[in-house]
């Protein structure tokens, strides 16, 4: 089963009516033959002086103030379009808001901040809302991974990202029984280690093997389980060619036949969660997590040919 040619067209016409510009170049890039520099040049406008992201890049906070989660989301858009310009201004405002100091407390850069608090946002971003996992993996695992892939290899702030891999890494041997978010953070660490080539510094084919484990048995396999908080395949296989597919190809198949079936009266596919709060907000909100919804199922039903020439 495949998207037809007449349900592309009604999505991206969603998606040109709904989206913020970041997503539509997003949309462009990975569909229309769009640029990086354009979802640069929109990603750009919301990082701050410091460097670091705000301003409701992570859609369910309105924080315009940079901090560890927003800056991570940046993190993720820069992979997704494989950009990997080491001397961009992007890339060097981060590692700037990284070496600061700020956000940073006890070993690990924090889940939440207080002005979290002052802005609409869900009620996981709450500061009084944070959990042990969370704070240990989330988001420092995908920052010490990017401070290896970008920061110069002399650098105190190259030092400090090292040393919280291996400190992550050895807290994940121990225990590796993590949630999904926490466990897709070691995700993002092993992958930024694997593509440095620094295997010989971490026990990585270990760490690989654990990775592996709780994912498999993360994966909810009960499609029914997938319209609520459920751990979906596409978590942490996003083409044939992950090293997690070959264990889970048939969830995976089962998934794929579960976006084409979720669609809603919109053509494109409603969100699972809502806030306690700020409900004119959240109204927003949903659109903008409706789009990146959009463009995380059709980059997985084009990964997969499954999506009609």
């Amino acid at each position: 089963m495949k998207l037809s040619k007449f349900d592309f067209s009604v999505i991206r016409n969603w998606m040109y009516r709904h989206a913020r510009p970041l997503d539509l170049a997003r949309w462009k890039y990975h569909f229309e033959d769009g640029s990086q520099e354009n979802v640069l040049n929109t990603l750009s406008v919301y990082q701050n002086q410091d460097g670091g992201f705000g301003h409701a890049l992570e859609a369910d906070s309105w924080n315009p103030h940079s901090t560890p989660i927003q800056t991570t989301t940046a993190m993720e858009i820069l992979r997704e379009i494989e950009f990997d310009e080491k001397n961009h201004p992007i890339i060097n405002g981060i590692l700037k808001y990284l070496d600061s100091g700020a956000d940073f407390k006890n070993g690990k850069w924090e889940n939440t901040v207080s002005s979290n608090n002052d802005y609409p946002h869900a009620q996981w971003w709450h500061t009084d809302s944070d959990s042990m996992p969370r704070k240990e993996y989330n988001p420092t695992a995908t920052i010490a991974g990017f401070i290896l892939e970008y920061a110069d290899r002399n650098s105190n702030l190259y030092l400090k990202g090292l040393t919280i891999s291996q400190e992550l890494s050895q807290l994940f041997l121990h225990n590796p029984h993590l949630e999904m978010h926490p466990l897709l953070c070691v995700q993002h660490m092993l992958m930024s280690i694997d593509k440095m080539k620094l295997h010989d510094q971490f026990d990585y084919d270990h760490l690989s093997r654990l990775l592996s484990q709780q994912i498999s048995y993360l994966i909810k396999r009960d499609a029914n389980r997938w319209n609520d908080y459920g751990c979906k395949p596409s978590m942490f296989i996003q083409s044939p060619y992950s090293p997690f597919y070959k264990a889970n190809d048939k969830f995976l198949t089962e998934e794929l036949n579960y976006i084409l079936d979720t669609r809603s009266a919109e053509g494109v596919w409603d969100i699972t969660w809502s806030w306690n709060n700020f409900i004119k907000e959240f109204a927003i909100s949903e659109n903008w997590w409706k789009a990146n919804i959009v463009i995380k199922n059709m980059r997985l039903l084009l990964a997969f040919d499954s999506i009609e020439d």
